[in-house]
């Protein structure tokens, strides 16, 4: 981001970014396992990925499902199984934010971010 630390040029960054830099903010941590596997902190999450609801409300707390959209401009996630009842009984799906989650397994389907990802993995052994 900025290397102001005054929160109002940090939200302002925020709302006014481009998408290519939207896309970066939602991002999640990696599941220990990944991170050894790719040797990389967090990743920016995808559809398809499957992630693990860390915190929140005890309710979805350790739940695990799999990413059906990312909304960029809000920056949160819509997970698979994760609901809200509306007051008419019916439901809704439940925006995460992607810094709430860790991601368990990729969706390595696209071959851009597969190559990134095997590329950092050998470029820092």
């Amino acid at each position: 981001m900025i290397k102001s630390s005054k929160a109002r040029k940090q939200r302002k960054a925020v709302y006014n970014a481009h998408n290519v830099k939207r896309r970066k903010m939602v991002s999640s941590h990696l599941s220990d396992s990944l991170m050894k596997e790719y040797k990389r902190r967090s990743l920016p999450v995808i559809k398809g990925d499957t992630v693990l609801i860390v915190r929140g409300d005890e309710e979805i707390v350790g739940t695990e499902g799999k990413v059906v959209r990312v909304d960029t401009k809000t920056g949160r996630i819509i997970i698979e199984g994760v609901t809200i009842n509306k007051a008419d009984g019916s439901q809704a799906p439940r925006p995460i934010h992607a810094s709430n989650v860790i991601i368990t397994k990729l969706d390595l389907s696209d071959p851009w971010r597969k190559n990134k990802l095997i590329g950092v993995q050998e470029g820092s052994s």
